[in-house]
């Protein structure tokens, strides 16, 4: 299992998910590479969540030579993709390869900058909202490449959870994580399982995650 449970979250520790993440954090590597090692990571965590909490049911197969026994995983009919614009665009490309028949969500909200952080909390604004319907049965992945303060990823997972019913899964994926984010996420939604590919070390005064990898959405799509 390359998946490792931690105080706060789970990692994961898989090889080419690493190496991934190494080749994203390069201040050398630009806009296509960055764009690609996004998508490559999504797809890669996305194969871990299966191999790590999806069961697989036995079936019975028809091969070219005679009958034989197999396996499919089970549930992945049942899976909800919210995608928080606009950094986790290329990540969710990544998790659609694993998940290709996922419903999808789209929720863009951003921290606003110009009023600063305040008690390690930014104000949040959300603009767009378009969500599918979320059932008991589904294992939904609420995917962005940066967990922060967590103050985008709470606001974002209120809206997710409105009015819905508990789902079977709820999954928090980030490239990477800083130690306050988790805990604020953690402490104010403890049904969801924080899932990274590193928890790195701290925040700055201005609520970016160091050693971070910089903007992933300026990274992404050459804006500044």
């Amino acid at each position: 299992m390359t998946i490792e449970d931690r105080d706060t979250a789970h990692v994961i520790t898989h090889a080419l998910a690493r190496d991934t993440l190494s080749r994203l954090r390069d201040v050398e590597t630009e806009q296509v590479g960055f764009r690609k090692g996004l998508v490559k990571l999504g797809r890669i965590c996305g194969y871990e969540i299966i191999d790590g909490s999806m069961e697989t049911e036995y079936v019975e197969i028809q091969t070219p030579l005679e009958t034989t026994m197999g396996e499919r995983v089970k549930g992945l009919d049942d899976v909800v993709i919210v995608n928080v614009l606009r950094a986790a665009t290329p990540f969710v490309e990544g998790l659609l390869k694993a998940f290709p028949r996922a419903k999808q969500g789209v929720i863009s909200a951003g921290r606003d900058e110009e009023a600063g952080m305040a008690e390690g909390e930014f104000p949040i604004t959300i603009d767009y909202v378009k969500l599918p319907e979320i059932r008991e049965q589904d294992t939904v992945i609420v995917a962005d490449p940066m967990l922060a303060t967590g103050s985008t990823m709470c606001a974002v997972l209120e809206r997710v959870l409105e009015n819905a019913p508990e789902p079977e899964h709820l999954f928090v994926l980030s490239a990477v994580s800083a130690p306050d984010g988790l805990i604020r996420v953690g402490e104010q939604f403890p049904e969801a399982e924080l899932l990274t590919v590193s928890i790195d070390d701290r925040l700055d005064e201005n609520g970016y995650i160091v050693p971070g990898l910089g903007d992933a959405g300026d990274r992404a799509f050459r804006t500044t």
